[in-house]
């Protein structure tokens, strides 16, 4: 059964650019179709005919659609996406290609903003576990070393919450 939700991702004129990106970076990832603007409702949308309107691609068999819009919204850490990876050599891929240009002020507790200013989450699948724990003082310790990271390194995570000091 498809996904009944399809994220709808609003670009000034970079949505062709964006998702061509974003399909080099995940492996099972691609364009699917690509829809232009026509003469038809110029007067509102004001794009030049044969422009892209909009570009429907998928990751991993979740589609999404980017659409050039123009620059009235921008992108905010309100929402977003999130990458769970099975090992470190895993997130450090994603997080050295979203990153690549982004927003380093913007990188805190394994987020990130890419050049395009979309928010993304990238962790080893491990950190839930570790920051979920029932043991709580062994949670705390992981919660503490996570929040003074920027890109997560469970190893550190894992020390510290396995340390009994």
């Amino acid at each position: 059964m498809p996904p009944k939700i399809t994220p709808c991702l609003w670009f000034d004129n970079q949505a062709e650019e964006a998702a061509k990106y974003y399909t080099t970076i995940f492996k099972d990832a691609k364009i699917s179709k690509i829809s232009r603007y026509g003469k038809a409702g110029h007067e509102i949308h004001g794009q030049a005919e044969g422009t892209v309107m909009t570009v429907e691609f998928e990751i991993g068999g979740q589609p999404f659609s980017a659409l050039n819009g123009g620059p009235m919204f921008q992108f905010n850490e309100a929402i977003s996406l999130q990458v769970p990876c099975d090992t470190q050599q895993e997130a450090d891929y994603y997080w050295d290609k979203l990153s690549e240009g982004g927003d380093e002020r913007a990188q805190q507790c394994g987020w990130l903003k890419d050049k395009y200013g979309v928010s993304w989450q990238i962790f080893p699948k491990e950190l839930n576990e570790l920051v979920s724990d029932p043991d709580s003082e062994k949670s705390q310790r992981a919660m503490q070393a996570m929040l003074h990271m920027k890109k997560i390194e469970i190893e550190k995570i894992r020390q510290a919450y396995e340390s009994t000091s």
